[in-house]
């Protein structure tokens, strides 16, 4: 053992001769094969680390207070009017410091600020980054309940559901308001894949539960009516992706977007081709590729928002989604043929053909004419019609082999899957329903998190809440 001297305060040293305590009543235990607790005694270990690490970061924070008459915050000269107690919370709970009040000069009753708060950066009221910022990120995952789960089994952020909830949306809500900032900072920064080849841009669509405001009946309310009464409608959310691919069209990574219903799809094709753009100019020989499944109203958005907002997109392909066409061609194929077996080689010959021979859908548009079953049914449908429309309206979006022997992509999955991952798995549980804001804080969260943006987007959010603090002369 080496003794180091170290002069630090009473508190501190109280701290440490309580964990020196307890560490070496564990390791006597031990040696002397006595009965022990180890999952006790590591609790016992933790809990007399957060005692030191919380009393370190009340030290630090009371460092942060200024204690002047008189400060310039960001350049604009504030008094002080007054000095409380204050509780600010961190990663391993809250802290008490004292600190001094302060409101611009010139104002009666405006707003007051702390600059222990503005130096930190704190969110809300007294949220330390640290803490915000993985309350924030737990709340992306799963609902607030579950959050607070995560955090009380993995020993940290000891704090309530309601706190989860509130502080979650807080940050959730600073970066909508930066948004613009914060995702042009991304796309400026915006790293390559190595091998990638090719990115595609893809929009979808996926209905979500929306709570609105119900219109009260004409006259008296009944006794017990709810005194905000709601509906529960669905409406349509928009999802997006970025995906860079390989030489064989194989994706590599994925950026993830999403709007609630009353933002439409036109903010997220815009956002996307404005991530081309600062893409190609980091690459200029990357191709581009555009994959919808058949809405026009997909197709129309993003070839609007490239034009507009990308024009250095030269020769950009568009497709529509492989599988979907196959699906179409599939339920054909089994009005066509006698047998499962002859239909299930029949669409095989079909895939064959669109991905190899340039052209094929026309071929197989005069195949399913010449057969002369458009108006056959199956089931419910018409499948012979349905396959015909589909190539017919989006033949010149169906140049798969001419794709595949440039190494692009020609499935649209990703979105498909981002559907599902973004919205899905975390918005369209029972009994859940969404406002719009709160839908678009969750929404903004979580596709940071999917994207692997979290770190690089949540400092950018957070930047803006520090402020530079200097004292001021006390004259005047």
């Amino acid at each position: 053992m080496v003794k180091v001297t170290l002069e630090v305060p009473e508190e501190v040293a109280t701290l440490l001769k309580a964990m020196e305590a307890k560490l070496q009543a564990e390791a006597k235990a031990a040696r002397e094969f006595a009965p022990v607790d180890p999952e006790g005694a590591l609790r016992n270990i933790d809990a007399a680390a957060e005692a030191l690490s919380l009393e370190g970061k009340r030290r630090l924070l009371q460092g942060y207070d200024a204690d002047a008459p008189r400060l310039l915050i960001d350049s604009a000269p504030h008094a002080r009017v007054g000095r409380y107690t204050a509780r600010y919370k961190t990663r391993q709970g809250e802290v008490e410091v004292e600190r001094s009040l302060y409101r611009r000069r010139g104002q009666r009753n405006g707003p007051t600020v702390d600059t222990i708060s503005l130096r930190a950066g704190c969110v809300a009221d007294g949220w330390l980054p640290e803490a915000a910022r993985g309350m924030a990120h737990l709340l992306a995952k799963g609902t607030s309940r579950e959050a607070e789960g995560t955090a009380r089994a993995l020993g940290v952020l000891p704090y309530s559901r309601s706190s989860f909830e509130r502080v979650g949306h807080a940050v959730g809500k600073l970066y909508g308001e930066g948004r613009v900032r914060v995702e042009a900072a991304l796309a400026d920064a915006l790293e390559v894949p190595e091998g990638a080849h090719s990115v595609s841009v893809s929009l979808d669509r996926v209905a979500l539960p929306m709570e609105e405001p119900k219109g009260r009946p004409v006259g008296r309310p009944r006794r017990g009516a709810a005194k905000r009464p709601v509906d529960v409608v669905w409406r349509m959310a928009y999802v997006a992706c970025l995906t860079f691919h390989d030489s064989k069209g194989e994706a590599l990574s994925t950026l993830r977007y999403g709007r609630m219903p009353a933002r439409g799809g036109k903010e997220l094709a815009r956002r996307l081709a404005l991530d081309v753009e600062a893409l190609l100019g980091q690459v200029p020989s990357m191709r581009v590729v555009v994959l919808t499944d058949g809405a026009p109203e997909l197709h129309a958005l993003l070839d609007e928002a490239l034009a507009t907002y990308a024009p250095t997109a030269k020769g950009v392909v568009r497709l529509v989604d492989f599988w979907h066409l196959m699906e179409k061609l599939g339920a054909a194929a089994l009005l066509l043929a006698s047998t499962e077996q002859k239909a299930a080689a029949l669409r095989e010959k079909w895939k064959l053909m669109l991905l190899n021979q340039p052209g094929a859908v026309w071929k197989l548009v005069q195949m399913l004419d010449a057969s002369g079953k458009r108006d056959g049914v199956l089931g419910d449908g018409r499948p012979v019609h349905e396959a015909l429309t589909y190539l017919e309206n989006h033949g010149e979006r169906m140049h798969y082999a001419d794709a595949r022997a440039a190494g692009l992509p020609i499935g649209s999955g990703n979105v498909e899957a981002t559907c599902k991952s973004l919205v899905a798995l975390r918005m369209k549980r029972p009994g859940s329903r969404w406002k719009e804001q709160s839908g678009q804080n969750v929404l903004d969260l979580r596709s940071l998190v999917l994207s692997e943006r979290w770190d690089a987007a949540i400092d950018l959010t957070l930047a803006p809440l520090r402020a530079q603090v200097h004292r001021a002369a006390c004259s005047g």
